[in-house]
């Protein structure tokens, strides 16, 4: 795979741009998430930012560290300001060789920071796509970042996990052979390619 950390700071960078769309009328909205609003989203991407950075610094910490951020008037800059710090804090030397605690994902680990990043990847692809989807805008990722993720997505475990409350992911659903890696790679974790939120019109 190509530089792996590169590919991710490409992702977080486009779901930034993604993310820089939405204004504090637009928070209410549904996401492709189930029962969450578009607050509740954001909320939750940006304290994973932070979580992951934390992880990638050697922090170990409990799922009450990792839950959502309360969304203020500047839901962009928030964000930006979180991705900004996992970002610095995944081009430090030998983070892909380091431990990562997750404490959301399965036991909590550790991963190896190279799986750990892995998750991230994916983790970004799907929330900016989730977003975007979100304000009724399209929305695309540099093929090898979509590829990487795309790959990674296919290793994602499947079965009875999905079902639990609170899964990361939900089943699998069906795509058709001759589908975009983007749209294989949604409908793998569970997302419906053609989901859109009735986005009011002025």
């Amino acid at each position: 795979m190509p530089d792996l950390i590169e590919l991710d700071r490409r992702a977080v960078e486009r779901s930034a741009e993604i993310v820089d769309g939405v204004d504090i009328a637009s928070l209410e909205r549904p996401t492709p998430c189930a029962g969450w609003t578009l607050r509740d989203l954001l909320g939750h991407m940006t304290a994973h930012q932070h979580g992951f950075a934390a992880a990638a610094d050697g922090a170990v910490s409990d799922r009450a560290d990792w839950a959502p951020a309360a969304v203020g008037p500047e839901p962009s800059w928030e964000y930006r300001t979180a991705a900004e710090r996992v970002t610095a804090a995944f081009a430090a030397d030998g983070v892909l060789d380091r431990p990562f605690w997750l404490p959301e994902v399965r036991d909590g680990g550790p991963f190896p920071g190279r799986v750990a990043v892995g998750f991230h990847l994916v983790d970004y692809v799907v929330h900016g796509w989730d977003v975007a989807a979100t304000l009724g805008v399209e929305v695309s990722y540099a093929p090898d970042v979509v590829e990487a993720a795309l790959s990674i997505a296919r290793k994602v475990p499947t079965g009875a996990d999905r079902l639990r409350p609170g899964a990361s992911f939900a089943p699998v659903r069906p795509h058709e052979a001759d589908a975009s890696p983007m749209d294989r790679m949604l409908s793998l974790l569970g997302r419906d390619p053609a989901w859109r939120a009735e986005v009011p019109h002025s």
